[in-house]
């Protein structure tokens, strides 16, 4: 608006009035050489001048305020392009992950193909086997009918002497229902072992087929929620579920390793007064461990309510917690070691390990830990005594509420900054009140660690102890 009322100003006395490109005044008309300018005129001059001044400052104004539009402009545009450049990797990595999930669907398949031939081709070599026996049976009673049939005989002859052609032909029958009382006995046990391949196969076949069906269910976007299939592996198992006796299930993952299990994996697993449960068994040249917690994106919420995080969340093939109460339960086993693993994002891997127990649920999963060794500075112990706190449900030692401020559940002590639950950060993130809220690991006044990835693991003591 001023630079259209300075335009009004100007247009208005340019009747007598004209300046050239280089602000100089131009040439007057030849009458004005000859008639003498009136005081008016010499005032409206000065006049014009100011307003042309006037002018020239709302210019220069308007250029300042495009060029700080334009720098605006262009940091707006660099953000957008710093957003699309995380969309592009998320998406890159989604389809990755879509892949493989595809390659193995179809690995699968070809499996349980193969499987369910050779389970048609043991089937119909059972029928055969069964065949051939009935078939020994008839001729098995046909010998025993012979054999009453000479036994009679015999009785008639009892009081004279045999003749040695039927005493011959006696031992021979004998002899031939012998080999054929074998011959059924062998026949039976190859039986009973073709029913128990029989059953094994079977038994290949429903994992697989289950396994099928499970990913089958699984879509692309459902890999980056918590999905129905997901949230039922962290639920108790209900007796004989297994299709085994829960009596007979592994107490650990290392008893597992012991009876020379040696693929990592879900396993069903009992401790002592607790019903069975699924955990992720990592098998290792020293050792079976247990995974308690794995972060290694941000698909996977850690911001959880506390019943969340007592039973546990995620996928127990990729990110999860296992759950309070399971944790509770198998620390009450025997003695154990918490190994914990961390990449940052220089790339640098990381890793402690602390003699760890967990209390119950009357106690809030009081944490009591001490430390072991391990190149990452020692954080754990100043928090051992701690109770587990979560945003709805604050247990700290200060009276602020550590959980919503850090984000996540996890052992806090007077709302330190040390915090493997906390919020997941594509990059290292900027500013102490967002990084507080990230995974980090923070040695009082020293350095903060912040991590990309993170996995708490449990190995039995005496397993790490023959380890070292």
């Amino acid at each position: 608006m001023k630079l259209i009322f300075l335009l009004l100003l100007l247009a208005g006395s340019t009747s007598s009035f004209h300046l050239d490109l280089s602000g100089r005044q131009a040439t007057l008309p030849p009458e004005a050489l000859t008639t003498e300018a009136s005081p008016t005129e010499a005032k409206s001059r000065f006049a014009m001048l100011d307003d042309v001044r006037l002018l020239a400052n709302g210019l220069l104004q308007l250029g300042q305020s495009l060029r700080e539009f334009v720098h605006k402009t262009k940091a707006q545009i660099n953000d957008i392009f710093q957003k699309l450049n995380i969309f592009d990797r998320s998406f890159y990595q989604l389809s990755v992950v879509t892949s493989e999930i595809k390659e193995e669907e179809e690995e699968l398949k070809k499996t349980t193909n193969i499987l369910k031939a050779n389970n048609d081709e043991i089937r119909n070599l059972s029928l055969e086997i069964n065949s051939k026996i009935n078939n020994i049976m008839q001729e098995r009673t046909q010998l025993q009918s012979q054999v009453g049939s000479l036994e009679e005989r015999l009785k008639g002859l009892s009081q004279s002497v045999v003749p040695a052609d039927q005493l011959s032909e006696i031992t021979t029958l004998k002899e031939v229902i012998e080999a054929q009382e074998k011959t059924i006995s062998n026949l039976l046990q190859a039986v009973k072992e073709q029913h128990e391949q029989l059953d094994h196969q079977k038994v290949k076949i429903k994992n697989l087929e289950d396994k099928l069906s499970y990913d089958n269910f699984q879509d692309t976007t459902d890999k980056l929620v918590d999905s129905d299939h997901s949230a039922a592996m962290f639920e108790y198992l209900p007796r004989n579920s297994t299709g085994l006796d829960t009596n007979d299930l592994p107490v650990d993952c290392s008893e597992l390793s012991n009876k020379g299990e040696t693929n990592s994996g879900i396993y069903a697993i009992k401790p002592n007064h607790s019903e069975p449960f699924y955990v992720y068994c990592e098998m290792g040249s020293d050792g079976a461990s247990i995974v308690l917690q794995r972060r290694t994106d941000s698909s996977l919420d850690f911001d959880q309510t506390w019943e969340m995080y007592e039973k546990g969340f995620g996928d127990l093939e990729k990110d999860f917690w296992l759950g309070l109460k399971k944790i509770h339960s198998i620390t009450q086993l025997r003695a154990y070691i918490l190994r914990i693993d961390v990449e940052d994002w220089k790339e640098e891997k990381h890793w402690a390990e602390y003699s760890f127990l967990v209390e119950g649920p009357s106690k809030d999963y009081t944490l009591h830990i001490s430390h072991i060794e391990g190149d990452l500075p020692d954080v754990m112990t100043n928090i051992t005594g701690a109770k587990f706190s979560t945003k709805d449900r604050n247990n700290n030692f200060c009276s602020s509420d550590c959980a919503r401020s850090c984000t996540g559940g996890w052992w806090f002590n007077v709302c330190s900054e040390t915090n493997l639950n906390g919020k997941y950060f594509w990059l290292r993130a900027k500013g102490r009140s967002a990084r507080r809220k990230g995974i980090q690991w923070k040695p009082g006044t020293g350095s903060l660690y912040s991590f990309k990835m993170t996995k708490l693991s449990l190995q039995t003591a005496s397993a790490t102890d023959n380890a070292n």
